[in-house]
């Protein structure tokens, strides 16, 4: 079950990289991008990890967060 769940929050990050993040100036601070880092967390690690860990990349993208080269661990 959480691997469809997994499987449905990816399909909603390529659709955002898709039909949205061509639509914004490009601002990342992090290679992969944010949004690539949470498909690839989710393919993974499953929805539960997954998103723990999309959810801690997304708190550290501001001005007073990290920057450079992050990847999955």
């Amino acid at each position: 079950m959480s691997g469809l769940i997994a499987k449905g929050m990816i399909l909603l990050v390529r659709v955002y990289q898709g039909a949205i993040s061509p639509l914004l100036p490009g601002s990342c601070r992090y290679t992969p991008t944010c949004s690539e880092y949470s498909a690839q967390a989710l393919a993974k690690y499953g929805a539960w990890r997954g998103g723990i860990l999309t959810l801690k990349r997304f708190l550290s993208c501001n001005p007073w967060g990290g920057h450079g080269h992050d990847p999955v661990p």
